[in-house]
């Protein structure tokens, strides 16, 4: 087939720039809103497709692609990828991509803002604000948790999280410890300042615990009632990963009784539901999963989805794959 009739989905509204870029190259299926495609619709507009240019909203499966064999690349405008099956991808030579690097400091600069609003309570001092609570001062009066020279525990030591210890660092004076699946290199540990420790060790002596983790089997409800359990009275939790990392229930439960000071949560587990027990609390700080939603920041991480889909099917090698054995393949 060749490279120029190729078609391709565009599953979600994109920029104007990816549809140009892709229909240089593509005959192209744009879905022109940002409403969520169903399974079986999406599996309808996949026939015939070579490509598909995704966000983090639609599932590849094992079936849909068993239902799609026309297909050969996959490539998501995100940096996460639990919504597909990479394994299954790769036994089927459906080469997937993602979108790191690009998102990294913008995402890093939300999550220190949401540690921010989650430690000195903006969120529930707004809210009273606006409802017409503040009525005078007292000594106590919305007070928060120090965050300068506190202990900042990231459990998760990646991009984003080694450019939020060096937030933590080198803006805030924070001690920086942390949690990774691998430890760092002792050069990297010297320039963060930062000191492994293991998991349950990090959670006792976090004041403010940053989840940056992927998300992953083996992670899922990692920090769950046992682990909060081991967490300061005094201490936040900010998760800025992927929902289902944090046993909701758990969190919520926990932060009624008091049991941690607050919460800062950007992503869901049922996300865009959001956990109903989380709504009723005033120490918990709630956001649409926008941690890397600055207009230069998405324009980044569409175009690189473009590059990867225009290189996956002419011949060349995208910039960022997840299973680049597909290609020696």
């Amino acid at each position: 087939m060749d490279a120029l009739k190729k078609k391709v989905l565009v599953a979600r509204r994109a920029p104007a720039a990816v549809i140009e870029r892709l229909a240089a190259h593509f005959e192209i299926d744009a879905v022109p809103d940002d409403r969520v495609l169903p399974p079986d619709e999406l599996r309808a507009r996949l026939q015939g497709k070579a490509g598909a240019y995704i966000t983090g909203t639609e599932r590849i499966t094992a079936e849909l692609l068993d239902a799609c064999p026309d297909l050969r690349a996959v490539c998501t405008m995100s940096v996460g990828y639990n919504h597909i099956d990479l394994a299954a991808c790769t036994a089927r030579g459906v080469l997937v991509t993602n979108t790191p690097d690009v998102l990294t400091e913008t995402t890093a600069d939300f999550g220190f803002a949401l540690l921010m609003a989650t430690a000195r309570r903006m969120s529930e001092g707004e809210r009273l604000l606006r409802d017409g609570g503040w009525k005078s001062w007292a000594w106590d009066f919305l007070a928060g948790a120090e965050v300068h020279g506190t202990t900042l525990g990231i459990l998760g030591m990646g991009r984003i999280g080694q450019a939020i210890a060096r937030r933590g660092r080198f803006g805030f004076g924070m001690q920086v410890v942390y949690h990774n699946r691998s430890r760092l290199a002792a050069d990297t540990e010297a320039e963060l300042g930062a000191r492994y420790l293991a998991k349950d060790e990090l959670l006792r002596q976090a004041d403010h615990l940053v989840l940056v983790l992927p998300y992953s089997a083996e992670a899922h409800h990692c920090i769950g009632a046992a682990e909060i359990a081991l967490m300061k009275p005094t201490a936040t939790l900010v998760n800025i990963a992927r929902g289902g990392i944090v046993d909701e229930d758990a969190l919520a439960a926990a932060l009624r009784k008091r049991l941690i000071a607050a919460a800062g949560l950007d992503v869901f587990e049922g996300e865009p539901r959001v956990n109903p027990a989380l709504l009723t609390l005033s120490n918990v700080v709630l956001t649409p999963h926008i941690a890397s939603a600055t207009l230069p920041t998405r324009q980044a991480m569409a175009l690189l989805a473009a590059d990867n889909l225009v290189a996956a099917l002419t011949g060349a090698v995208p910039p960022t794959p997840l299973n680049p054995q597909v290609l020696s393949a």
